[in-house]
């Protein structure tokens, strides 16, 4: 659990002493330097997120975008970019930040609550809900799902952890069914039910790739906003120079490479090739550490800092390549969105205890963060 919560020691004496190292327990290869884990998810030729292009089977009901590779990826992934960018994220974010002003009145003259659970996750699924335009389930509900897919993300690490695994993937498959039927006008699902592409493609491929990107929308939105608040708030002075108009854009990429909620993912070699001084074999799986390569001094000066000017600033905090998070620029602006309600809000915010971390790892997040408007 230490680990967990403060992860860069280990991750500094990896990339120094084993950059390229085996894992035996998740039988994969780990990169912890940024220029290797940057060529790994670059290089989808080389590769592949798709397992089918070493010999693996995989269900048809289970397939999305995200489990495919260019070309194959492209045609879905264009139009759910495109409908992304008709959806006016701006607004969209401005509107969830009245139900954060009214979450912050109700809570003001509470000794403590936890920012977690009664603001990050019931906003992050208000948002994400809007965004793909669909009723939204209980958030009882979808903290269920959520946490089993998270979870399962670390089987490799703790196979028991896979237990649920098939239990959410229909949880979830059956939460994009019930939105399919009865679409909200003006979101995502609404588009691709009208554009004509879509009617040639297997209804579960379109939902699945839907509800992909439903739950990495939540997740990224729920466990950035938490690591984010806890830095800025463990750092008051960075959350006020965050005032200056020309630092925001720049402090939020900033903070985002400095949390980096998203730990890693894998891919698996297609072909024998070399990264450096090692070589991998076509079926060898490599894992490659984000929130390694975002505090490689090799490409970030001072990578134990914050320095909300940074720049050049090309982080892994989404990914890099033909996989990098559709909601990426979603995230973004809702931070920006975020931090100037702090700034406004009459009240300040500050800790009120002591945070603590969710035991995963693949998605390294808090579980609880209390804080409290009173001083």
């Amino acid at each position: 659990m230490a680990t967990i919560v403060d992860p860069y020691p280990v991750y500094a004496q990896l990339r120094e002493q084993a950059p390229v190292f085996w894992h035996e327990q998740m039988q994969s290869w780990v990169l912890t330097r940024y220029a290797d884990c940057r060529e790994v998810l670059r290089n989808h030729e080389v590769w592949a997120r798709d397992w089918r292009r070493v010999g693996a089977e995989l269900d048809e009901d289970r397939l999305h975008i995200q489990l495919q590779d260019p070309p194959e990826q492209a045609r879905l992934r264009s139009i759910l970019l495109n409908s992304l960018n008709d959806r006016g994220l701006e607004a969209l974010c401005l509107r969830a930040r009245a139900d954060l002003e009214a979450r912050f009145t109700q809570l003001a003259d509470r000794e403590s609550f936890d920012f977690l659970n009664e603001i990050a996750a019931p906003l992050a699924l208000r948002i994400t809900c809007d965004l793909v335009g669909m009723t939204a389930p209980s958030l009882e509900s979808y903290t269920k799902t959520f946490d089993g897919i998270t979870l399962a993300m670390d089987a490799g690490l703790e196979p028991a952890r896979a237990d649920r695994s098939e239990e959410t993937r229909e949880e979830l498959a059956a939460l994009m069914a019930a939105g399919f039927a009865d679409p909200l006008p003006g979101g995502m699902i609404a588009d691709l039910l009208a554009h004509p592409e879509c009617h040639t493609m297997p209804e579960r491929y379109v939902q699945n790739s839907m509800g992909a990107i439903f739950n990495a929308s939540y997740s990224t939105l729920y466990a950035t906003a938490g690591s984010v608040l806890l830095e800025l708030l463990r750092r008051p002075e960075m959350l006020e120079r965050l005032r200056e108009p020309h630092l925001l854009k720049s402090g939020i990429d900033e903070l985002v490479r400095f949390v980096s909620p998203a730990q890693g993912t894998g891919r698996v070699a297609t072909r024998t090739t070399r990264l450096g001084d090692a070589e991998f074999k076509r079926g060898d799986v490599v894992i490659t550490l984000f929130a390694a390569a975002n505090r490689d001094p090799r490409q970030f000066p001072d990578p134990d800092q914050l320095i909300l000017d940074r720049s050049p600033n090309q982080h892994l905090g989404f990914g890099w390549g033909p996989h990098v998070c559709i909601g990426a620029e979603l995230a973004l602006i809702w931070l920006r969105v975020f931090i100037t309600c702090l700034h406004e809000w009459p009240g300040r915010l500050s800790l009120a205890g002591e945070p603590l971390y969710k035991h995963t790892a693949t998605l390294r997040h808090l579980d609880t963060l209390p804080v409290t408007f009173r001083h």
